[in-house]
């Protein structure tokens, strides 16, 4: 391992070069939270997923986007043309000293450039690469174009979101490749586990398809077990209960007597207290979902989506907010948990609050450190001190748009 700072964090004897685009740009950023020494590569110019919005104060800004902004957190950014030849040699000289590479480029274009894993493991056998593509290194679909959303199509996440008969609805954000991203952050330290074993590196294949197929849970066993297709079923999925305020949801299937004593309580429990409802196959008919629904929003309507949590759970009822992001960012749980980060952006003059930590290790924190970087921020440390070219070599390589 190239790095002996720590900084008391879990991989701070680690450094990663990030080839990734959006696919993969969590994976990075979570091993760069969690310590790792993770340089962006990008082309000259920066690179393309700043151009993603949305914007800071709408300025349409490769330093601006919110986007960029979230996803490269403490990683410091060079840039590279890595298919020149000058480029290329650049890219071997960090890889002698790297652990890990992540890459999303398509099957077999850093073979082609000659910067394939065979290449990069003849100057490091210890290296680990790991490659997120939409459908793997193999396969008739290798060669496939994809996006986000063709990831939660082909994968079989998009069938059953939304109403049964509209056509599916998308969910938000970038799920398929956070899905991806995850799994590929998963896999990579396995990887090194076993290289701490052993010694030795590995390519580490990642198909977003794969990792979206397998999200999926009982979906596909239902198919399997009972050749039982799933739908999309919108609200009567989840019943929702509307409120003054927004939506919540109390999930009673195994409390439904205490359910149908809440809804007595206030005066709403029409005929939910005939013991048919306890039968979960009868529940989730259609029809009958549409019933309790009707019967519940009776009941909540005129009620807070904060009440009818809190008192949900007060009868031990499974009872849930459908949080928004303002509720998400003054959320009492996760604001008592210190859950957001204060990030600085010196060149802005502002200090934004940030998504914090997943989850918390106790002995190696996870923490967010600096701000996304600048296009090339680390230009000048990587390339001369680091790797001890002079000022006017850096100038040259960048007149030349090699870096």
């Amino acid at each position: 391992m190239s790095n002996p700072k720590t900084n008391n964090t879990a991989l701070g004897d680690l450094r990663v070069l990030d080839l990734a685009g959006p696919m993969g740009l969590y994976c990075t950023k979570q091993l760069a939270d969690l310590g790792a020494d993770v340089i962006k590569i990008e082309p000259p110019g920066g690179d393309p997923t700043r151009k993603i919005g949305p914007f800071y104060h709408n300025e349409i800004d490769p330093e601006k986007s919110l986007y960029w902004f979230h996803f490269n957190t403490n990683k410091k950014s060079v840039t590279l043309d890595i298919e020149t030849d000058e480029g290329k040699e650049i890219l071997k000289k960090l890889v002698k000293t790297a652990d890990i590479v992540v890459e999303t480029f398509p099957p077999g274009y850093l073979k082609k450039i000659g910067l394939g894993y065979a290449a990069l493991k003849s100057i490091n056998p210890k290296l680990i690469m790991t490659s997120i593509t939409p459908f793997g290194q193999t396969g008739p679909y290798k060669d496939f174009k994809g996006s986000d959303l063709i990831g939660l199509a082909t994968g079989g996440f998009l069938f059953i979101c939304g109403w049964e008969d509209e056509s599916p609805s998308r969910a938000g954000g970038s799920q398929a490749y956070n899905i991806a991203s995850i799994h590929a952050s998963t896999a990579t330290l396995i990887a090194l586990y076993h290289r701490d074993i052993t010694g030795k590196g590995q390519h580490i294949d990642v198909s977003m398809q794969q990792c979206v197929a397998h999200s999926l849970q009982w979906v596909t066993q239902m198919y399997d077990l009972q050749k039982r297709i799933m739908v999309r079923s919108g609200r009567l999925g989840v019943p929702l209960q509307e409120c003054k305020d927004g939506w919540a949801n109390f999930i009673a299937l195994f409390d439904w007597d205490l359910l149908v004593d809440w809804l007595k309580s206030g005066g709403g429990a029409a005929d939910l207290d005939d013991d048919k409802f306890k039968d979960m196959d009868y529940q989730i008919r259609p029809e009958v979902r549409q019933h309790i629904t009707e019967v519940t929003d009776a009941f909540t309507k005129s009620q807070s989506k904060q009440w009818v949590c809190e008192e949900g759970q007060n009868r031990g009822i499974i009872a849930i907010p459908f949080n928004n992001a303002k509720d998400v960012v003054e959320n009492p749980q996760l604001v008592s948990r210190n859950f957001f980060a204060e990030v600085k952006h010196p060149e802005l003059g502002k200090t934004f609050k940030y998504p914090g930590a997943p989850y918390r290790l106790a002995e190696t924190p996870w923490k967010i450190r600096r701000r996304a970087p600048l296009i090339g921020e680390h230009n000048n440390e990587i390339y001369k001190k680091e790797l001890g070219l002079t000022a006017g070599q850096v100038a040259s390589l960048k007149k030349r748009k090699v870096i």
